[in-house]
């Protein structure tokens, strides 16, 4: 809520000074004629970001995606109802609970009120706003339809986010299982099976070879050497990322990711998904094509199709054909490529981009699907067969104690 510094009578000779806290300065002045002031003056005060934040911290918050996609649905929500945006960001600022996005919205606040541009307000924070997201916005701004691009805004993130919710909801509970099981045999090596195995050291006798197998498993859980071995794997695990960073790294990688049975598809797809919806979004916002295509290729992660869509950029700036570019790299599906060479054609681009998106959603939602229907039963079958190992492994000597009785 805005507030208000005021001077005020409060009798024939004592003047007073304060601030007081209303939606507008009518409400104000109501609210010191109610305590009995005369007021003298009213000024509306720029809001003031907490006192231990500064401009420098602000830039450097990191907000949840979700917190953003709700804040951008209610600002669009409040602008369509008719409500200026200086009062649109008071009310949501007054509803917000984390403290980081209240600050900034609040920055933005007083920025607007300064008279700077609210796309240019939001480039004070690359962290929490992207490029696409303040491209979105300054195409709003010229069109003078900035809630409408609000909430496509609000829609593709909430897309996106509901997206990788899916695969984190699909790779869960196979997770979880493979987590569990890998304790439960750890503990079984480190503490069961020691004292079982005693049995069979005092028979003295010839053991099977799963049974020594197991034995030379349990003892290597009982030494130091199992330390040293995680020591390794840890170091081992904290090269490869270190190496993963570098540019070179990142390339072999990438190409390797896609070059994976079913699963390079699935990469690609993701990628382009995104990049598509992306696309589409800017380019019916009345962002230029080029402008357009520069601004979404950061969005995809791999640098396999990072490197290929800026060449087949450059194609079209040269005034060849984005979708043929495409088409000749031979890394983008004849689908995708063949629906952009028909949009260029018929001038219906950011439906064809929309078109892309949407199928490639539908087919790594099935995928989804099918890893997670695959990887369960995969999971239980090589538990099962471990468990079944260590229990032939156990029984086999008293077998063996049998038939020689």
């Amino acid at each position: 809520m805005p507030v208000y510094k005021y001077t005020a009578k409060k009798g024939p000779q004592e003047v007073i000074k304060g601030k007081i806290e209303a939606a507008s300065e009518r409400e104000a002045i109501e609210k010191l004629s109610q305590e009995g002031y005369l007021p003298i003056n009213l000024e509306e005060m720029a809001y003031e970001t907490s006192k231990l934040v500064n401009d420098n911290a602000l830039k450097r918050y990191r907000v949840k995606s979700k917190y953003i996609t709700d804040f951008t649905k209610q600002l669009a929500t409040l602008l369509k109802a008719g409500m200026p945006i200086l009062d649109a960001l008071t009310t949501i600022s007054e509803q917000v609970q984390n403290l980081a996005l209240k600050n900034i919205i609040l920055s933005i606040y007083n920025d607007i009120k300064s008279g700077i541009a609210f796309s240019t307000s939001l480039e004070k924070f690359p962290n929490i706003f992207s490029s696409f997201y303040i491209s979105m916005v300054k195409a709003a701004e010229n069109s003078g339809n900035l809630y409408n691009v609000l909430l496509q805004i609000a829609e593709y993130r909430s897309k996106q986010e509901e997206l990788f919710s899916r695969i984190k909801i699909a790779l869960s509970y196979p997770l979880l299982m493979l987590f569990v099981g890998l304790l439960t045999i750890i503990f079984m090596f480190t503490f069961v099976m020691p004292r079982l195995l005693k049995i069979y050291w005092s028979l003295q006798q010839k053991l099977p070879l799963p049974t020594k197998i197991l034995i030379s498993i349990t003892s290597f859980f009982q030494k130091k050497e199992i330390l040293i071995a995680i020591v390794v794997i840890l170091a081992i695990l904290f090269l490869f990322r270190r190496f993963s960073k570098t540019e070179e790294a990142k390339i072999r990688i990438d190409k390797y990711k896609l070059q994976l049975p079913i699963l390079g598809t699935f990469f690609l797809k993701t990628e382009l998904t995104r990049f598509c919806y992306t696309l589409a979004l800017l380019i019916h916002s009345g962002v230029p094509i080029v402008k357009a295509i520069n601004i979404a290729i950061p969005i995809t992660r791999n640098e396999i199709i990072r490197k290929h869509l800026y060449q087949s950029c450059q194609h079209l700036e040269e005034g060849g054909s984005f979708g043929k570019s495409l088409k000749a790299s031979g890394v983008f599906p004849p689908f995708m490529s063949n629906l952009i060479i028909i949009g260029e054609v018929s001038g219906k681009l950011s439906d064809s981009l929309y078109e892309v998106a949407t199928n490639y959603e539908k087919e790594i939602d099935q995928m989804l699907k099918l890893f997670s229907a695959l990887l369960e039963p995969i999971l239980i079958l090589f538990m099962g067969l471990v468990v079944g190992f260590i229990v032939i492994a156990m029984l086999l000597p008293i077998f063996e104690i049998n038939v020689a009785i």
